[in-house]
């Protein structure tokens, strides 16, 4: 009988909370994985001949979530420093004395708890590709259908030269699929564990294993995990790259939040949030709450990996504490990037464009937004030092008389022969923005 944990339900959490993810990782499912991992153990022994066939029966029978107190063993873990002893405890007495002692046979508690992390990690990352998979798909469709709508581009917070929304949008979509094919790597790779009590399996010998070394494939393929060359019990590979992919993945989608963040503010109002969030106070505003929730997730899943890296100074043969402190950490980055994805997809399939604010804003620098392509045609026609002279003169002129950059440098004897409306307008000048976009979704 699993009971809830009241604590557990996101509530100061909303980027995760009732998200595919926070099921995936909340403590029924952990539950529910070690127990798996039992199970396939006894399983894995019975098909290798090391256990009768109705122990493995009895053992898969038995390791029912539904009939183990989550809270209990969490208490009684404290005795021992992990669920694992107190489960173990349990799934013995609940397949009965003929079979019980086939349960966790010649494993050790790390053997479980880091297969049925493996477990838990395997599962929530099929629901972070699905996600990715979303988002990616509705990036693409941003930016092909706006492959040349021209917009400021901004660099240290101001307006550069012109950019296009497709390309924008092609660059975070190719942050996703960064993210997506890092997950895959991750996800494939995630191993089982299993060693014995000093990672040389030597138990499983003791209990009539002729072949050790068989076992942790075995094992592998039961579960459907990778087979690992060593026990990797202070070998920490595996957690450091989930922990990499984990926090890649929640700044790559970060990225289309801030961007979301910027270009959505009241005074901006190039894009917006397909439904925006409301306020506690204030009825006129729609807040980018979708943004706002990828953001927070972003900014916290480095420090949670930092914690995870740092548990690769393990000592031993089996650490003390820098096994143990990956646990939390680890759900939670879990946790915050499979809500990051959720949101990002659907922040991508409703976020709405607004061109013509964005063609208005090209006019806010009064044509100086294309002062660099200027500054390149001009030079060769009247020198260098001549076109730079004219130009900030130019410029000055424009912010001061609220005059058009093009009406201005029409005056100028030297270019009466130029074409300064077409040399002037920002859509003309967005280089290969179109072919880059181009080229960005070609890429599966």
């Amino acid at each position: 009988m699993t009971s809830a944990d009241p604590s557990d339900t996101g509530l100061l959490a909303p980027g995760w909370a009732a998200s595919p993810a926070a099921t995936a990782t909340g403590d029924t499912a952990y539950l529910r994985a070690l127990l798996d991992a039992e199970a396939a153990l006894t399983r894995t022994q019975a098909a290798l001949g090391l256990a009768p066939a109705e122990a493995a029966t009895a053992v898969t029978a038995a390791a029912d979530p539904d009939r183990f107190d989550v809270r209990s063993l969490a208490e009684r873990a404290r005795g021992g420093g992990n669920p694992v002893i107190p489960l173990v405890a349990d799934l013995t007495e609940a397949v009965g004395a003929e079979y019980g002692p086939h349960v966790h046979r010649g494993a050790t508690s790390q053997d479980i708890m880091d297969t049925a992390t493996m477990l838990v990690a395997a599962r929530t990352l099929d629901l972070v590709l699905a996600d990715l998979t979303r988002t990616e798909t509705a990036l693409a469709e941003l930016a092909a259908a706006h492959r040349d709508t021209v917009l400021p581009g901004r660099t240290l917070t101001q307006h550069a030269v012109p950019t296009t929304f497709g390309l924008k949008a092609a660059g975070w979509r190719s942050l996703a699929l960064d993210a997506r094919d890092r997950v895959r790597v991750v996800r494939d790779g995630l191993p089982v564990q299993l060693g014995g009590a000093a990672g040389t399996l030597a138990a499983f010998e003791a209990y009539g294993a002729p072949d050790p070394l068989a076992l942790p494939a075995a094992y592998a393929r039961e579960l459907g995990l990778a087979a690992p060359l060593l026990p990797w019990h202070t070998l920490r590979t595996p957690i450091a790259d989930l922990a990499a992919c984990l926090a890649f993945t929640t700044g790559a989608l970060g990225k289309l939040a801030a961007d979301v963040l910027v270009l959505g503010r009241t005074e901006i109002a190039e894009v917006s949030e397909g439904s925006g969030g409301g306020s506690s106070a204030m009825p006129h505003k729609a807040n980018p709450v979708r943004a706002t929730l990828i953001a927070a997730a972003a900014r916290q899943a480095p420090q949670l990996a930092a914690v995870l890296h740092g548990s690769l100074v393990a000592e031993d043969e089996r650490p003390a504490g820098a096994w143990h402190a990956e646990w939390q950490p680890l759900r939670e980055l879990l946790r915050l990037a499979g809500g990051a994805a959720r949101d990002a997809a659907e922040l991508a399939e409703g976020l709405r464009v607004h061109p013509d604010v964005m063609r208005e804003h090209l006019g806010l620098t009064h044509g100086l937004i294309v002062s660099e392509r200027l500054s390149a045609e001009l030079a060769p026609l009247l020198g260098r030092a001549r076109a730079k002279e004219l130009l900030t003169r130019a410029a000055r002129r424009t912010y001061a008389e609220h005059r058009p950059l093009a009406e201005l440098l029409a005056e100028e004897p030297e270019l009466q022969d130029l074409d300064l409306p077409a040399r002037t307008d920002p859509a003309r000048y967005t280089g290969s923005a179109g072919a880059l976009t181009d080229r960005a979704l070609e890429r599966r």
